[in-house]
């Protein structure tokens, strides 16, 4: 890990073009994703991400703007240049490789049915025939949907009901207008964390995938001086630091362990 960091710190330097020239940085978010990426109680955004972000932005000596972004047509506006990059909890496992720059994986990401007690949901074969939400454009809803890997899965459903964010889903399922909720691991955990061990996740996750960063397909070179910033933030321990800070589960963290 270490010789290789020294190669990229050496392409960094290498490096002759500088994102932020023409403006800001502007990192594309899902505003209500805690705790990857959220709106704090002081008004500002926060989260993993966001605080990850800011301090490669600081690293590379960008400004930043952080733009909050309708999930569903994420694509639409990084094509039309109104963010630089895609960065909030985004799983690249349903990115085209071909159509875009997706960065190095920098976390695992367990798609898990969350529910609380009394559903009777104790293994997946238990979610048939339920009510499950997902938000509208997660990975969840495109593994879920029909021609999604996990789309078999999705059809045992009673129904699956998309929502605008999961802030919504999961009020619909404190109000038991739902069974369960099709969601990352880490937005679960999340969840959890803030209301208590009455909600829980299956054991067994649906899909295994990995999070990471999107920028459009011109876009390799930025893409390259983010990924050299981000491995600073390994190397010196941020990484895991903000990990532990936002409760993440540190395991997850896949380039931790390289």
């Amino acid at each position: 890990m270490k010789k290789l960091l020294a190669m990229i710190l050496v392409m960094m330097f290498a490096l002759i073009a500088c994102a932020g020239a023409e403006g800001a940085f502007k990192m594309g978010i899902d505003a209500e994703y805690p705790p990857y990426s959220y709106m704090g109680d002081d008004g500002s955004y926060t989260g993993y991400d966001v605080e990850m972000c800011q301090k490669v932005c600081e690293i590379l000596g960008w400004d930043l703007e952080i733009v909050p972004i309708n999930w569903d047509t994420k694509l639409i506006q990084l094509d039309a240049n109104e963010i630089d990059c895609i960065w909030s909890g985004l799983t690249i496992d349903v990115i085209d490789p071909e159509a875009y720059t997706i960065s190095m994986a920098y976390s695992d990401n367990s798609q898990m049915i969350l529910t609380k007690t009394g559903s009777g949901i104790e293994t997946l074969d238990d979610v048939a025939g339920k009510v499950v939400g997902v938000q509208l454009g997660t990975s969840a809803d495109i593994l879920l949907s029909d021609g999604g890997d996990a789309a078999d899965f999705g059809a045992s459903f009673g129904d699956l009901v998309r929502y605008e964010n999961y802030n919504v889903a999961f009020t619909e399922l404190m109000a038991g207008a739902i069974d369960a909720i099709a969601i990352d691991i880490g937005v679960a955990n999340g969840k959890i964390a803030e209301y208590g061990d009455e909600y829980y996740t299956v054991e067994e996750p649906f899909a295994a995938e990995k999070y990471g960063i999107c920028f459009r397909k011109a876009d390799a070179e930025m893409c390259g001086q983010v990924e050299v910033a981000f491995m600073q933030l390994v190397e010196d321990g941020t990484y895991v630091q903000l990990a532990e800070k936002y409760g993440l589960d540190t395991a997850a963290l896949c380039l931790a362990a390289e």
